[in-house]
């Protein structure tokens, strides 16, 4: 029962971030049709996850309690993939080309953001 409360910490943190940090950085873009604060907000969070997670294997510096409130809560929360889905959908129907650039950006963009996030680790760790 006590993980499950830590997950659903977690989960209400990271909903709350992601929903502030999206909503500020798409407001920022000034109405740009693009989902620019749902991207902003996946490739933070694939930065994140690198970061933490190479912490965590190779150091073993998060207990068990400690991995499920940030990865399954807050990360979970926070990285909005089925948003990104349902934004990618829209774009789909509204502008097929944006769609396509919407799901390449994400992918590639977020798999950058986890290798520089295991490499800051790897770094800052020295």
């Amino acid at each position: 029962m006590g993980n499950l409360l830590l997950i659903g910490l977690g989960g209400f943190i990271g909903a709350i971030l992601r929903y502030s940090v999206s909503g500020f950085i798409q407001g920022w873009s000034k109405g740009n049709s693009f989902p620019i604060g749902t991207l902003a907000v996946n490739i933070l969070g694939c930065f994140v996850i690198g970061l933490l997670s190479q912490l965590a294997e190779s150091h073993g510096l998060f207990s068990p309690e400690t991995r499920s409130l940030l990865f399954i809560g807050f990360l979970g929360a926070f990285t909005t993939f089925s948003t990104f889905g349902n934004d990618t959908m829209n774009l789909l129907q509204s502008t097929p080309w944006l769609s396509i650039t919407n799901v390449s950006a994400h992918i590639m963009l977020g798999l950058i953001a986890v290798w520089a996030g295991r490499g800051m680790a790897l770094a800052l760790w020295k």
